[in-house]
C-alpha cells in the first residue's frame, strides 16, 4: 500500500448545530418558523417530518437548547415518567409506528398536564405511521405538523458546502457546481457524497477538486445515487 493510498482513520466529525448555522430555504422555512415561534405553539405537540438528512435533528437540537427539553430515546418510553423526570418538555427522534404507543401516549399526556411541549421527528407524517392506538393517533393527527420538502439545487449546493465545512474541507467552486448539477436531489445523497469526498480526499491526500469530484461521483453510480 503506497502512502498516497493509505486508508483514512474513521474519526467522527462534529456538525455545527447552532441556529445561525441552519440553512433556510423554501423547502424548510415553515419548519424553521415553527421552531422559532416556540413557545407560541397552538398545542402541546409539534411533529417535524422530512427525509433523512433534511435537518430535523439540527432543528430539534436548536429547540432543545431553547426549551430545556429532555431528549428521550424511543426505547425509554417503557417508563415515560422516569424518562421525562421533572422536565416540562421532551424530544423524541425517529418516531414511528414501531414506537411504544402506550408509552408515547402517556408521555404526551404528561407533557400536556405540565403545560409543556413535545417535539417528535420522523420521516413521515403521523397519518402514515399506521398507528394502532386510537387515542394516540387522534392526538398526533390533531397536532401541528411541519414538513420539510426536497431540496432545490441552490440548497443542495449550500448543504454540501456545509457538510464539507463540518469536516474542515473546502472544495473548489467548480467541484460543487459539477456535483450539484449531476447528483441525486436528496438530503441523504448530500450526506453520502460528503462522506465519500472526505474519505477520498484523506486517502489520496488531495484537495476536493473537479477531478476528484468527478472520480467520486462516478464511483457512486448513476447520478450519485446512495
Amino acid at each position: 500500500m503506497t502512502p498516497s493510498h493509505q486508508l483514512p482513520l474513521a474519526l467522527p466529525h462534529r456538525p455545527a448545530l447552532d441556529r445561525q448555522e441552519f440553512l433556510v430555504a423554501p423547502c424548510n422555512e415553515a419548519a424553521v418558523a415553527w421552531i422559532d415561534g416556540w413557545p407560541a405553539w397552538p398545542g402541546p405537540c409539534l411533529v417535524l417530518a422530512g427525509p433523512k438528512g433534511s435537518g430535523k435533528s439540527h432543528l430539534a437540537a436548536v429547540w432543545r437548547a431553547r426549551s430545556a427539553a429532555r431528549l428521550i430515546a424511543p426505547e425509554a418510553l417503557e417508563h415515560p415518567d422516569l424518562a421525562l423526570g421533572d422536565a416540562r418538555a421532551a424530544v423524541i427522534e425517529d418516531a414511528s409506528a414501531r414506537i411504544d404507543q402506550e408509552g408515547l401516549l402517556h408521555l404526551f399526556n404528561l407533557v400536556k398536564e405540565r403545560g409543556g411541549h413535545l417535539l417528535l421527528t420522523a420521516e413521515e407524517a403521523p397519518s402514515r405511521w399506521g398507528l394502532g392506538l386510537k387515542d394516540l393517533s387522534s392526538r398526533l393527527q390533531g397536532s401541528a405538523l411541519a414538513v420539510i420538502g426536497p431540496p432545490d439545487e441552490n440548497l443542495l449546493s449550500a448543504v454540501l458546502l456545509k457538510q464539507m465545512a463540518d469536516r474542515q474541507i473546502m472544495p473548489s467552486p467548480e467541484a460543487i457546481s459539477y456535483l450539484t448539477a449531476r447528483m441525486e436531489r436528496s438530503f441523504a445523497a448530500v450526506q453520502a457524497l460528503a462522506e465519500a469526498l472526505d474519505q477520498a480526499s484523506l486517502a489520496q491526500k488531495r484537495a476536493v477538486t473537479l477531478a476528484l469530484a468527478r472520480q467520486v461521483l462516478d464511483g457512486m453510480g448513476p447520478a450519485g445515487e446512495v
